[in-house]
């Protein structure tokens, strides 16, 4: 089986493009044939170099790095990514089995949807965050600090100001997602979520798009070994961006409160706010390697206090298999892996509930505890890249037998007389898990 993967960055710059790389190594380690497309030129991660992968980058730019207005424009309608991915798509030597998208925010835009649409291959889509429903991709009010519960482009919706820059930038959102449901038309897409949350969130959100709903956890690349002793580790630790969606603000303000140091292990908005304060060590972005490193050596528990709904950190995942407690958002995807009382706290992204959970772990039987049932339920059902790498290549293989048996069914009659093609022409609104 041949398989696409496309991505727009071929470097582990967040925790999507990770999955995309890190399922690319695995599906060709499992001997697959694997193409990996970059939409943003730049540097590729060593673990595509395989004999059974072939990386192909576009050399778009990032529309973060462009001019307001042509940023704007490319976003909503990139002319340029889809030809020229029809141009990396027309140039393999053997037609793809299966096309499977990971990111498409920051240089494919939504025209890029028609294409591998039209192609005749099943087109399957993480979804890693909100976007192809959400305009401002979390589904987070801005404005307001908390969850959004509005059905996305509605009036109510549009009439918001919930996105992080401006309402301009919002407009441009709208615009971009708008064309995006022009784009996805009646095809149906195949639609992975990485946790059960999101799930069922996100299936009556898409209702208007013709889409099969699946459901597969993210990878985590982290090797069995000795698991941590947390009993002995000093401080709460915060790994990724320090935004205030993120609630980097309430790991800092709890942890003060519950008199144990806060260890911050990235970057963010927040870093200038959080600098200086008593009690607070910065240490900037780290490799893969020394974040492991650091949080064996250092952390007494892993937090991740988000406000927004977010759908699968991996550093909680990567944590409990360290053997390290986690304490974590009451609205995050990871949530689902995490028992409250017998492997971390599951809480609200509220300083109170938070400073209670980590006055908790200032006992160290409770803590060594804690790590040890983590440790322990985590490597019971481990989220091994293979494991990951093995459903995904189950579903190419299913979407893909579906589409054949589609094609190969005759024309049929629907009810007002007009021609169609069996089951490819079913009704694609009908969300299933196959």
């Amino acid at each position: 089986m041949h398989v696409v993967i496309l991505a727009e960055f071929a470097g582990p710059s967040g925790g999507a493009e990770k999955v995309a790389v890190e399922s690319a190594r695995g599906l060709a380690e499992a001997g697959l044939e694997v193409t990996f497309i970059q939409g943003v030129e730049g540097r590729a991660d060593e673990i595509l170099d395989h004999p059974r992968l072939k990386r192909v980058a576009l050399g778009l730019p990032d529309i973060w790095n462009r001019p307001a207005l042509t940023a704007a424009m490319a976003g909503i309608w990139h002319r340029a990514a889809a030809e020229r991915l029809a141009s990396a798509l027309a140039g393999l030597p053997t037609r793809p089995d299966c096309l499977h998208l990971h990111q498409w925010t920051r240089s494919l835009s939504p025209s890029v949807f028609p294409l591998l649409l039209g192609t005749g291959a099943p087109v399957v889509v993480t979804l890693h965050d909100y976007f192809l429903a959400c305009p401002n991709g979390v589904y987070y009010r801005f404005d307001r600090s908390e969850p959004c519960a509005l059905r996305p482009l509605s009036a109510a919706c549009l009439a918001v100001p919930c996105d992080a820059r401006s309402r301009a930038h919002k407009l441009v959102r709208v615009a971009r997602t708008a064309a995006l449901r022009r784009a996805a038309g009646r095809e149906r897409l195949h639609l992975v979520h990485v946790c059960d949350a999101t799930l069922a969130r996100m299936r009556p959100m898409l209702a208007g798009i013709a889409a099969g709903h699946h459901r597969i956890d993210n990878p985590v690349g982290v090797a069995r070994g000795e698991p941590a002793d947390p009993a002995s580790g000093d401080a709460i630790a915060y790994v990724g961006r320090m935004t205030a969606e993120k609630g980097a603000d309430l790991v800092a303000e709890a942890a003060r409160a519950a008199g144990l140091p806060a260890l911050f292990i990235g970057s963010g908005p927040l870093e200038g706010s959080l600098r200086g304060r008593p009690g607070i060590e910065l240490l900037g972005w780290r490799s893969p390697a020394e974040v492991q490193a650091i949080l064996h050596a250092r952390a007494r528990a892993v937090t991740a206090p988000s406000r927004w709904l977010e759908t699968g950190p991996l550093t909680v995942y990567e944590a409990l298999a360290a053997g390290l407690p986690v304490v974590a958002s009451d609205r995050s995807g990871a949530a689902e892996k995490v028992r409250h009382g017998e492997t971390g706290f599951v809480v609200p992204p509220e300083p109170a509930a938070l400073t209670e959970a980590f006055r908790a772990l200032r006992d160290d039987a409770r803590v060594a505890a804690l790590g040890r049932a983590a440790h322990a339920r985590y490597w019971s059902a481990p989220l091994t890249l293979a494991a990951h790498c093995e459903a995904l290549a189950a579903l190419y293989g299913r979407v893909r037998q579906r589409r054949l048996c589609a094609a190969q069914q005759p024309e049929q009659r629907d009810g007002g007389g007009r021609f169609r093609a069996g089951a490819a022409a079913a009704d694609g609104t009908r969300a299933a898990r196959l």
